[in-house]
């Protein structure tokens, strides 16, 4: 028997942040999939989880900042991975690195990452993936032991190994991207990373000489403290999933937990940072 959805066709201005706020906000609503456009998003729900009332608690939709039309309607079951290829193409980072999918003609970078994103985060597109590349290019990961937190579709953890990492942990607390993270991980060969389903009460007992955070600010906030037990002395921590504005927040609270500011990358006033300890 085949699923029926409701699909939301929402025009966002300004389109971003907009539509990345929309999105996160839908996602706890229960709503399972997105596909941007250049004008907002569509987002799908199955039938059966939908109420008259679904959109009572998305915040943005009232919020004087943004301009939100939408409209809704009852659709046969979505063909995602049709959804996904019409829309996804293959990005390269710093002429080094591309992230493409199977079908994409393969590229002459020096690291080639194949991913079927699906309804995963993480296929580079985002600012914040983008930039956390950018980190892991410039940076030595050589025999390093590496944690990947809110690890999406996996193309950090992947990444890092192609770069010399000996042991990646890939952690998120969604299953999907747990079970994409694994589809991922086989597909691009990789022998070094162990993907887990859960939160930061894996982490202990565990150290790490690198980690990577691409969450949002107030998780990366409530759980700082967790990451920086876990950093092995004269480690390596990477931060995104916030704006330039939330930087003297993220900054403080690393500060105290005796950590030192090295660098940060922007892009469209996301940012991605690193710190030592």
């Amino acid at each position: 028997m085949s699923v029926v959805y409701i699909s939301y066709t929402f025009k966002v201005t300004p389109v971003q942040p907009g539509t990345e706020i929309l999105i996160a906000e839908l996602g706890f609503a229960g709503f399972e999939s997105f596909v941007e456009n250049e004008a907002g998003v569509t987002a799908y729900i199955q039938k059966e989880e939908w109420h008259e009332d679904i959109l009572k608690d998305i915040q943005i939709l009232e919020n004087e900042m943004f301009t939100i039309s939408y409209e809704h309607e009852e659709i046969a079951q979505v063909n995602w991975n049709a959804e996904w290829e019409k829309n996804f193409q293959p990005i390269q980072v710093d002429d080094m690195c591309t992230v493409r999918a199977p079908f994409h003609e393969v590229p002459k970078t020096q690291y080639d990452i194949i991913i079927e994103p699906k309804m995963s985060f993480g296929t580079g597109h985002h600012e914040t993936t983008h930039m956390m590349i950018q980190h892991i290019l410039k940076n030595d990961f050589e025999g390093k032991t590496v944690l990947d937190m809110g690890c999406g579709t996996g193309v950090l953890a992947i990444l890092a190994e192609m770069k010399g990492a000996k042991a990646v942990d890939a952690i998120d607390i969604d299953n999907w991207c747990y079970i994409n993270s694994l589809e991922n991980i086989e597909r691009n060969h990789c022998k070094h990373i162990i993907a887990y389903e859960g939160d930061v009460a894996l982490l202990e007992g565990k150290n790490y000489d690198m980690v990577i955070a691409n969450i949002n600010r107030n998780i990366l906030l409530r759980d700082m403290a967790q990451y920086v037990a876990c950093l092995n002395p004269g480690g390596t921590l990477f931060l995104s999933g916030f704006y330039q504005e939330d930087i003297p927040l993220i900054d403080e609270t690393c500060n105290k937990l005796g950590l030192t500011f090295v660098e940060n990358f922007e892009k469209n006033n996301w940012v991605a940072v690193k710190y030592v300890n």
